[in-house]
């Protein structure tokens, strides 16, 4: 008898000390493990088709911003040079494309108009009130040509009002005049300078407040004191290949094809030269460097879209890029050159190999430049068609999230389905907490009734034990 009870204490766990709590919370894992194991193992191939994804659209937004910057200031840049840089500043406009030369005369550099005040005290005394007005136009000592295509401008000057005053309100304006009080060895006066250009001279007119007099003598008008314009405004004047040009600021864009100017000087008599290097020394390094960040492209999407092992091997956008650079070679690219002129990137040398991957034609391109050395320089700017239009659209097309054909649009899809997955793993989650609490609650419930248990057997023990005592 003493023996089968202590066999079914033992049996029911009795004083073994269980964790009925660690056992609930084992047995709610090993309930939702499959499917937890299912969900994570797909948000690890979303997050590795998401990395990868990014990745090779990296490659090819890197790729293209260096190209372009290669095109721009780099080596294959067709930048201007001047031999005497004393004279102008020379660049090429953005997307456009300088060659030739051309010769460079300066006679006179755009100038602005300078205009004082007479002298007072201090810049804190008072001037009087009133209306300044400020009429735009040729001006000179002996006469003023207003420019009526220019609306003067109107300043009020309220009453108490200082020189200082004056000056911040000519300034408030912003109408292309900066105004200013100099100190000089006389006392305080109002320095106003206008814009270069010779139409941007200007006179002052005064109308008084009666009350409050003294503000006409701000006021100035040609021959009234000379003394007063210290400088007057003038155009630049310049004659480039021989033909004369004016311009109201010394910087001038678009002065020729491909040619922006910023005049510093001049050169009366003493033509300076202009001329544009050629891109066409760089163009075979190039294209030998185009042909290796391709094939570090091609060769991780390959990888990528490998039928057994890619991570992409169904993916839309990666396939669509595939396609795209196994046509690039043949892929017309200046639609707009002259009949005869290169349009290809085939015809710069690029070859596509049978495993998908690019190699270089020196002896190609070298043809091809021999036949054409312009068309092909021509297909190395930044404008709309071109070597670097024709992968800048390619990076830009694989960066639109809203195409589902694109990378960006893979992106997006995996990163949706990761959030899904996300949320799923969530909601499993909360799942399992809820039957592990209901486990633990039987468990609990268990425990306390196998105690209750424990304890008539131990009674029963003891009784047993007395039996078995009275027995002997």
């Amino acid at each position: 008898m003493s023996i089968s009870t202590s066999s079914i204490a033992s049996s029911l766990g009795i004083g073994s000390g269980v964790d009925m709590t660690g056992l609930a919370e084992q047995l709610a894992e090993a309930q939702f493990a499959g499917r937890n194991q299912r969900l994570t193992d797909q948000s690890e191939v979303l997050e590795r088709r998401i990395s990868l994804a990014g990745s090779i659209r990296s490659s090819l937004s890197t790729f293209s911003a260096a190209l372009g910057d290669r095109l721009r200031t780099g080596d294959l840049a067709p930048l201007p040079s001047i031999t005497n840089p004393a004279v102008a500043g020379v660049s090429t406009p953005v997307g456009t494309l300088g060659k030739g030369s051309y010769s460079l005369e300066v006679t006179k550099l755009a100038s602005n108009q300078v205009l004082t005040g007479p002298t007072y005290a201090a810049e804190t005394d008072t001037v009087g009130a009133g209306t300044l007005t400020i009429r735009f136009g040729e001006t000179t000592n002996a006469a003023f040509t207003e420019d009526t295509a220019s609306t003067p401008l109107t300043i009020d000057i309220a009453v108490g009002a200082t020189l200082k005053d004056v000056a911040s309100a000519i300034n408030a304006k912003n109408a292309g005049l900066n105004a200013y009080i100099a100190q000089t060895s006389g006392g305080a006066q109002l320095v106003v300078k206008g814009a270069d250009g010779v139409q941007n001279g200007f006179i002052i007119e005064a109308t008084e407040d009666g009350a409050n007099p003294g503000l006409s003598a701000l006021a100035w008008q040609p021959g009234s004191d000379p003394a007063r314009l210290v400088k007057t405004s003038a155009d630049a004047e310049f004659l480039l290949d021989g033909l004369a040009r004016t311009s109201d600021s010394n910087t001038i864009d678009s002065v020729a094809p491909g040619l922006s100017l910023t005049l510093t000087g001049t050169n009366v008599g003493a033509p300076a030269t202009i001329s544009f290097n050629s891109p066409n020394s760089a163009i075979s390094s190039v294209m030998q460097d185009i042909t290796g960040a391709l094939n570090e492209i091609v060769a991780e999407l390959r990888s990528a879209i490998n039928p057994l092992t890619g991570d992409l091997a169904r993916d839309a956008g990666a396939r669509a890029l595939s396609r795209s650079l196994s046509g690039l070679g043949s892929l017309e690219i200046m639609p707009n050159a002259p009949d005869g002129a290169p349009r290809t990137l085939a015809e710069l040398g690029l070859a596509i190999q049978r495993d998908g991957s690019f190699a270089f034609d020196s002896a190609t391109l070298n043809a091809t430049l021999a036949r054409d050395p312009s068309g092909v320089a021509a297909m190395f700017t930044t404008g709309i068609d071109g070597v670097y239009a024709t992968i800048d659209r390619m990076a830009r097309s694989n960066a639109v999230s809203s195409d589902p054909g694109t990378l960006a649009g893979s992106i997006a899809r995996y990163q949706s389905q990761s959030q899904e997955v996300t949320r799923d793993l969530e909601k499993l989650a909360e799942q399992q907490e809820v039957l592990r609490s209901n486990m633990v609650i039987r468990f609990a419930k268990a425990d306390s009734r196998v105690a209750a248990s424990q304890s008539t057997l131990s009674f029963l023990q003891s009784q047993i034990d007395v039996w078995n005592s009275q027995r002997d």
